[in-house]
Order: C-alpha cells, then structure tokens, then sequence
C-alpha cells in the first residue's frame, strides 16, 4: 500500500466520484475572475456546469455579444486551467 499526501488522495477521490460535477461547478465560481478578468466577471450575473455545459447569464447586451464571439476560447481556458476537459459547450443566457 503507498503513501499519499492528503491532497492528492482528494483529487483521487474527486476524480473517482459522482460528486465530481458539482464540486466542479463551485470551483468554476471561484476561479471565473482568474480566467476571464475583473470586467469579465464585474458583470456576469451567474456560471455554473451542467453536463460538461458552461452556463453564462448577464444581462449586459454587448457582453453577451462578445462571449458569443469567444466560446471556444472559453473552453479551452477553463479546461486548462482545471487540466482536465471540464466543459464542452458554453450558453450565453
């Protein structure tokens, strides 16, 4: 039996568990800022993941434009910023 540190034995258990989506969804919150920048996040009203889905609300009209302009972009900066594919699709709401 090996040793592990107390951090990679929860990415273990995350990655291994059915909680994984949700505990995902949360983090995608508290990152939002760092992948997309203060503005960004200044007026996005709501994130969350449904099904590999990233959901998007605001209510500002040219940033909606802009996000749609920027989906994939979008998945790849929050794949890579968990270094897994998380998402796989992005709905501007």
């Amino acid at each position: 039996m090996g040793e592990y540190s107390l951090g990679d034995a929860m990415k273990n258990f995350i990655r291994q568990s059915k909680l994984r989506n949700g505990i995902r969804a949360v983090q995608i919150e508290e990152v939002w800022e760092e992948i997309m920048g203060n503005t960004i996040a200044k007026y996005t009203d709501k994130i969350e993941i449904v099904n590999q889905t990233l959901f998007i609300r605001t209510y500002i009209a040219a940033l909606k434009n802009e996000l749609m302009f920027q989906k994939q972009q979008i998945i790849d900066r929050v794949n890579e910023k968990f270094g897994e594919k998380v998402i796989n699709n992005v709905v501007i709401q």
